[in-house]
């Protein structure tokens, strides 16, 4: 029964619509009838400007975090869980909220606090990229992307340098297949050079 509260807590807190809410109680807007209709930071960043877009993004992340964590907590120290599963749990929860119509993020930045809370130096590195490449790209998609697949190459090299760590390489490419997989409309924008560019980096 515990571990079965364990998981439904890490779900609710992958599910709860940080953009929606921030939207509706500070700017009385549904960001999902604007821009690309989505959830997550991006979008926000896009229709409601940037101080509400950074927040959305870092309660995003938290979520994530969160979630990994959660197992830590004297509660439910009994519990023989993953810290991971409960991470990857806490993603499909936002890519699939059941605070909004199961209609959700493109899991970027859940993912990223999946990684900060179980292994922080890749989500560091992850971070410093994204600016680099968004520098060079100038799409969020794109760069997305692109840092999932490095994100697999770290988790395969911190396997064979640093700790044997497979159920993190396991996840981290399954949390890149998300990513592609929410991407599906943007990759086709890309290839037709319709892709929205980002003008503030």
């Amino acid at each position: 029964m515990i571990i079965i509260l364990l998981l439904l807590l890490a779900y609710l807190i992958g599910s709860l619509p940080s953009g929606l809410w921030v939207g509706k109680l500070f700017y009385n807007i549904d960001i999902r009838e604007h821009g690309s209709g989505n959830l997550g930071g991006t979008n926000t960043f896009r229709t409601l400007g940037k101080k509400a877009g950074l927040v959305v993004t870092i309660l995003d992340i938290l979520k994530g975090t969160a979630a990994t964590l959660l197992g830590s907590m004297t509660i439910f120290e009994t519990v023989n869980v993953h810290p991971l599963i409960l991470g990857v749990i806490a993603v499909i929860g936002h890519m699939f909220p059941i605070f909004a119509g199961f209609k959700g993020g493109k899991a970027v930045a859940t993912s990223g606090g999946l990684l900060l809370g179980y292994n922080w130096p890749i989500f560091v590195i992850l971070v410093i990229g994204f600016f680099i490449i968004l520098k060079m790209t100038k799409m969020v998609s794109l760069t997305s992307m692109i840092l999932a697949i490095i994100a697999v190459l770290y988790s395969v090299t911190y396997y064979f340098t640093v700790d044997n760590d497979w159920p993190l390489i396991v996840i981290v490419l399954l949390l890149a297949l998300f990513i592609f997989y929410r991407h599906r409309a943007n990759i086709k924008r890309i290839k037709a050079g319709t892709e929205p560019k980002v003008s503030w980096i």
